[in-house]
């Protein structure tokens, strides 16, 4: 692996919100953070369903920003890099070959997904399937970083049915393991009336370095299980 590189400081103060770090386990694979269940808990047995695909576009950055709403980027803004990249950790799936990276200000990206548009029915929609939302992020070796997201489930106008929006999530690499972390959450019985997901994750670094220190993302996941 290459040599870390050496940072620079940004100009400009850095506003900075704590946020706890996520439970961890020794063992890679268990590296999630699945905030519905307790930590450690295995998900239910799977089943045939239909329609249980990925409705993100370009969840791990092979198209760079492509089908991606930009809606923060700051300091040297977003940027899609090679795994496992500068100071960085190996990923458990061999296919996923990028991550998007994070700078010294806020970044947010986002994805509404349309539905109807997807090939889903009013009738399918109403009763309430179920909707899985996975999510990957780590830190770098040589710099902290923050991590949120906000998923929504929305009706026709766009107002919210159910939210998830876990606190953020601090990682200091002298401290935590900064490797890379699941996010698993499951929406179920939020009512009728589903017709858009609104998917927005993303961070920054807390050391305020210029570059691509931040927090880092990929193999975003939601899937609709009628």
């Amino acid at each position: 692996m290459d040599a870390c590189t050496l940072p620079t400081l940004a100009k400009k103060p850095h506003w900075h919100k704590d946020a706890s770090s996520p439970q961890r386990s020794s063992s890679v694979q268990r590296n999630r953070l699945n905030l519905d269940v307790p930590f450690g808990a295995t998900s239910s047995a799977w089943c045939p369903v239909i329609m249980a695909r990925n409705l993100l576009k370009n969840p791990s950055g092979e198209e760079q920003l492509e089908f991606w709403e930009l809606t923060e980027n700051g300091g040297s803004q977003w940027k899609v890099e090679d795994m496992p990249g500068d100071c960085g950790h190996d990923f458990s799936n061999m296919a996923v070959m990028k991550y998007f990276a994070t700078s010294f200000e806020l970044c947010l990206k986002r994805q509404v997904i349309d539905l109807a548009e997807e090939g889903f029915t009013c009738e399918q929609l109403d009763a309430q399937p179920v909707v899985e939302v996975e999510d990957w992020y780590c830190g770098r070796q040589d710099c902290g970083c923050t991590y949120q997201m906000n998923v929504c489930l929305l009706d026709e106008n766009h107002e919210v049915l159910e939210e998830f929006k876990p606190e953020p999530v601090t990682l200091d690499p002298e401290c935590d393991d900064c490797s890379w972390k699941q996010v698993l959450h499951t929406f179920s019985e939020y009512g009728p009336g589903l017709r858009f997901i609104s998917f927005e994750h993303g961070g920054r670094d807390t050391n305020y370095w210029d570059g691509w220190f931040g927090v880092r993302v990929t193999g975003s996941s939601i899937t609709v299980q009628v």
